[in-house]
């Protein structure tokens, strides 16, 4: 990374060069079928390709590339969850987020700010105590801390004991960080690209055929795509194409919403957020304030914005941020989250022989993109589940083995 930004900031000549390579027509086979030009989708046929050396692989995406919920999240990088298996697997995504930028070549603003939840209660006390122990036992830096600490992290926020909910207490994550969600998804675009890796657009895929349990190919606009193997990595539409394949997931899709201010001189660092209020702000390098909260009440497949959440989000904000009062809106926008009974992703076999299954992530998927590639790829490439990711398996629901992480999710995206 280095030497490329001096090459190119000291040369005089700078050649004009494409973001992705020419993309060929449509093979009528490959190893492996990408289904999502997301992050993990990306990710996925990157780690294959790089590590796996698999690169007969096409990335199918019906819309644009990384337009979906990459394009739709708010950048929040963590690692500090409840369960052991969920704190693990964070934990090793953000060590792989922190060395990305040098791993792919490409500058993807990682930024280091910490993350400041929240406690407004006697309950969410006792919660983050837990929370707290659980990160500090399986290696995650994640402490309690009080109102003092609190002033010292962030002064700007509204210690008072006049407001509906007084700040009690909070859990100090210090390595929490954000990234640019964009230049993840173009970075392993590239470098998946580079190493052979088809990336193909505006190509929605119909259909899935399977044939005595195993997949045998995948339907698209533009053609059929006969396969070894495929993953599907679509986010809030994963029950929609597991349907295709004669899966039905134990997931439902709500709206979640987002909306970010007019740019401001930088004086908010840590990340912050607020399960009582269910709310989370943060600021970006260029000086806006990313707003965001819970997901919508009901199910819905559509990316639109309301005004009841922008009015709830707002008080919200303001209940930790007076001063805002009289600051304006940029803009507002919605992504789908696809929400597992227990807060947590399905990841690998599908109990089809060759098809596999990212899905589930709900509110929490940007910060697993980096581990979902390289676990994902490991699954694909051996047929046997990384063991990073076995307790995230489906039949998880048929067992009654599920990984509760509903305490660390709220608004703490």
């Amino acid at each position: 990374m280095t030497l490329t930004l001096l090459r190119l900031g000291l040369g005089r000549k700078r050649p004009p060069e494409r973001a992705l390579p020419a993309v060929p027509p449509l093979q009528p086979h490959y190893d492996v079928v990408v289904i999502g030009g997301g992050g993990h989708g990306l990710s996925i046929a990157y780690h294959l390709a790089r590590y796996h050396g698999i690169r007969n692989v096409a990335v199918l995406e019906r819309g644009y590339l990384a337009g979906g919920n990459t394009a739709r999240n708010t950048a929040v990088i963590r690692a500090n969850y409840i369960s052991p298996e969920a704190t693990t697997f964070y934990r090793e995504s953000l060590k792989l987020f922190q060395n990305m930028s040098d791993e792919l070549d490409f500058n993807i603003l990682f930024s280091v700010r910490g993350q400041l939840t929240l406690a407004h209660t006697d309950a969410s006390i006792r919660t983050f105590r837990q929370r707290a122990e659980v990160n500090t036992f399986m290696g995650v830096d994640s402490v309690m801390v009080e109102l003092d600490e609190i002033a010292k992290i962030c002064p700007q926020l509204d210690l008072s004991s006049h407001v509906r909910y007084p700040i009690q207490g909070g859990l100090w994550h210090p390595p929490g960080a954000i990234a640019r969600h964009d230049a993840v998804a173009w970075a392993y675009a590239r470098r998946a690209a580079e190493l052979g890796v088809e990336i193909h657009t505006r190509t929605e895929v119909t259909g899935i055929e399977v044939e005595n349990g195993r997949v045998q190919a995948v339907r698209t606009a533009r053609g059929r795509v006969a396969c070894g193997a495929a993953v599907q990595a679509v986010a809030g539409w994963s029950s929609e194409v597991a349907r295709l394949a004669g899966i039905r997931l134990p997931i439902r899709s709500f709206p979640l919403q987002a909306m970010v201010s007019q740019p401001l001189k930088p004086f908010l660092d840590p990340l912050i957020s607020s399960a009582q209020l269910h709310c989370y702000v943060s600021q970006t390098p260029r000086g806006e304030l990313v707003i965001g909260g819970g997901s919508d009440p009901y199910p819905l497949y559509r990316t639109r914005s309301t005004l009841d959440l922008k009015e709830s989000l707002i008080a919200h904000t303001l209940e930790l941020f007076p001063f805002l009062a009289r600051v304006k809106l940029l803009r507002q926008w919605a992504g789908v989250t696809d929400m597992t009974p227990d807060y947590s992703p399905i990841m690998g076999p599908s109990g089809i022989a060759g098809y596999y299954l990212d899905a589930g992530w709900g509110t929490w998927g940007f910060k697993a993109t980096a581990i979902c590639g390289k676990t994902m790829a490991a699954t694909i490439a051996s047929g046997t589940t990384d063991p990073l990711i076995t307790r995230f398996a489906l039949d998880r629901f048929k067992t009654y083995s599920q990984v509760n992480e509903m305490g660390a999710t709220a608004a703490s995206h």
